[in-house]
């Protein structure tokens, strides 16, 4: 028996970063939308627990108990205090470090698919619990739509969200996210931070689905950061925004960069620009919102 979960990607509308904290992470007020690029993890009854990967750059994907899927596992079988006895095999779509919580949506994927193949019922609670456990991305990777993350993004407050389509330009290489906060400390070192807050005018523009009027609320507090370190990829910006996109941005800590667009025309000219610039690797166009992680029929 194996139990398959379908699970998206995200991008993050907003990400409105604090002062460290004494435990080193940030207060965050982070707008995450799912979008229509998904990985797909399978559970299957095993003798131990096992990781396999396959798709785009799946040679980056850890395949030892660091990977967030088999920590999940590890956590779930710890909590019902039984073997983690399971092979999960990803299929990969989602960019392997780009900012888009490809790991967090394996871990929480992984989580949904052992509860279902172990017949555990754990209530919703606390499948989010194990989820805020392994990363601060992995409960909205279960939830999905649209939802305003606060604390370190684990506290979760679903937000309305009206119909966007995008197209994401990847990058050579990953960005190490703690990386990228640690260059966010040092460029705001001696400078006051505010407290980060949700944008009203970014969740009403959200809300109306008008891409119109989200495209100038769109906002990302460690794209400076993921600039410095990664200088190139200003080139991506300025390439997707001359093609006709109506905004764009570093997807989360990058290298990811997102380009919202007006519709499915404007979304395959704005790619295709993209992919003649030379200045990524590869583009997916995707859509907004997309539902949480999903048990798929067998």
């Amino acid at each position: 028996m194996s139990v398959t979960v379908r699970v998206p990607a995200k991008v993050n509308v907003q990400l409105a970063v604090g002062a460290a904290r004494p435990d080193g992470f940030h207060d965050l007020a982070n707008v995450f939308l799912a979008v229509s690029l998904f990985d797909e993890v399978t559970a299957t009854a095993a003798d131990e627990l096992t990781v396999t990967c396959a798709g785009p750059d799946a040679d980056q994907v850890p395949l030892d108990r660091t990977n967030l899927a088999a920590r999940a596992a590890g956590i779930l079988a710890e909590r019902a205090k039984i073997a983690p006895a399971v092979h999960l095999h990803i299929a990969k779509s989602i960019p392997v470090a780009g900012g888009m919580a490809g790991g967090s949506a394996d871990g929480a994927a992984a989580l949904l698919a052992c509860d279902a193949l172990w017949g555990l019922d754990t209530p919703r609670a606390e499948l989010l619990d194990i989820c805020a456990e392994l990363g601060s991305d992995v409960p909205f990777s279960l939830v999905g739509g649209a939802a305003l993350g606060t604390g370190r993004g684990e506290l979760l407050t679903p937000v309305e969200a009206g119909a966007f389509h995008w197209v994401f330009a990847v990058a050579d290489g990953g960005l190490s996210t703690p990386a990228v906060f640690r260059e966010f400390d040092r460029l705001t070192a001696g400078t006051r931070i505010p407290e980060p807050e949700a944008s009203p005018a970014l969740l009403a523009a959200l809300a109306s689905g008008d891409p119109d009027a989200l495209a100038p609320a769109l906002a990302n507090g460690l794209q400076a950061a993921a600039l410095s370190l990664r200088p190139a990829l200003a080139k991506t910006l300025a390439a997707g925004t001359e093609a006709g996109a109506l905004a764009a941005l570093v997807s989360g800590s990058g290298p990811t960069t997102a380009f919202l667009v007006r519709d499915e025309e404007a979304a395959a000219k704005v790619a295709a620009a993209l992919e003649a610039s030379g200045t990524c690797r590869a583009t997916r166009v995707a859509a907004s919102p997309a539902p949480g992680a999903t048990i798929l029929p067998s």
